[in-house]
């Protein structure tokens, strides 16, 4: 059997948790949360890090973060996943959902500014599987509009927008940005999220809501001399014990990336070698790197994905869709404005994801391209 995803140890996962329970200090904030708070500050650029239970807690932060109250408007990818909303709508934020690219799923970077409002209050854009947003064009169109920018990084760690002869790390652009560390992404603690913070404004604050709306961080670290309730917040750290997995993961980072990069790269030379037609591969832009996140072809529509995804079952393959549209879902379509999303759909409706995780083999790859090979000479 091939998995769709194998979660990957590096091995001193348990090292690290044993460290962190003789130190003591297993609950939040602790010696491990504030080394892979330090190392991915250092690593990418970010101003400041909060590690979160999830990435949904890591945008729920920025929705409170940024004030976002009843009948303010949020500007979000309708191809996502549900979390990227739910942070606002739990806010009371009507949502505007935007259209994805024609030629990838990440949104439209030319249609936001069509849908700015007076009552805009933010925009939150997703790296869709690791690639970039075009961040240039979309960051001057919320400059000029005075609207902040929250980005869903879930999928995009290490990855990287080109502009200028230069790089700059996904998730160092917006004011706020989430990231995940789900077992099913590149870097993993099973479940668990980290908040970055660029503005050094709303640092403090972020301390205070991560901290159960108390300014406890501030007095474990001596500023001041006692500690109370001062504003809203939730319990969004993460015990130690899950910062000392993840670190194990994070000090390994550019070795799983150099695998799960040469496998989607051999994903690509197998496909274009094969040169189907009926398939389109995935795009990655000029302006993006790829973090070897996700690979996924463009199929002709759901009837065939579906029997394609049942022939590698009856094979041993577990291949899977992605996203509904969330325009189209069941809690929000009703409160949606009405306009149709079809490149949103054309992607709901056309995309498969194929197996890809540290562990797997050149091997097993080429085992799963000569089974899609076979099912299209049949179909």
């Amino acid at each position: 059997m091939i998995p769709f995803n194998k979660p990957h140890i590096t091995g001193r996962e348990l090292e690290f948790i044993s460290d962190a329970v003789a130190c003591g200090h297993i609950s939040g904030n602790g010696k491990y949360t504030k080394l892979c708070q330090k190392l991915s500050e250092e690593s990418w650029g970010f101003h400041k890090c909060l590690l979160t239970t999830s990435c949904t807690d890591a945008l729920e932060m920025a929705a409170i973060l940024l004030d976002i109250a009843p009948g303010d408007e949020v500007i979000i990818p309708s191809f996502t996943f549900v979390s990227t909303a739910l942070a606002f709508v739990r806010q009371g934020a009507k949502i505007v959902f935007a259209d994805s690219r024609s030629d990838h799923p990440g949104i439209d970077e030319l249609a936001i500014e069509h849908l700015i409002t007076q009552k805009t209050r933010a925009i939150v854009v997703v790296h869709y599987a690791g690639i970039a947003v075009d961040m240039n064009p979309l960051m001057e169109v919320a400059n000029r509009h005075k609207i902040p920018v929250i980005e869903d990084a879930a999928q995009a760690i290490e990855s990287y927008y080109l502009y200028d002869n230069q790089k700059k790390a996904l998730g160092s652009f917006g004011v706020l940005s989430a990231f995940s560390f789900h077992e099913t992404k590149n870097i993993q603690s099973g479940e668990g999220g980290m908040l970055v913070i660029n503005d050094p404004k709303l640092v403090q604050r972020a301390e205070i809501i991560w901290e159960k709306g108390t300014n406890r961080a501030e007095f474990f670290r001596g500023e001041v001399n006692k500690y109370g309730w001062v504003d809203v917040g939730s319990s969004f750290l993460p015990a130690d014990t899950i910062a000392a997995f993840l670190y194990a993961q994070l000090i390994e980072i550019k070795d799983i990336q150099k695998k799960r990069i040469d496998l989607w790269n051999n994903y690509m030379r197998l496909f274009e070698k094969g040169d189907n037609v009926r398939i389109q591969l995935p795009l990655i832009p000029e302006y993006s790197t790829n973090n070897g996140h996700m690979f996924y072809l463009m199929l002709e529509g759901i009837d065939i994905r579906q029997r394609l995804i049942v022939h590698l079952k009856a094979h041993g393959v577990l291949a899977v869709f992605h996203y509904l549209p969330l325009h189209l879902s069941t809690y929000y379509k009703d409160k949606h404005d009405g306009r149709s999303l079809p490149y949103s759909e054309h992607f709901a409706d056309k995309l498969l994801r194929l197996p890809l995780y540290y562990e797997l083999t050149f091997e097993q790859q080429e085992l799963i391209f000569t089974l899609i090979r076979e099912f299209f000479e049949k179909n």
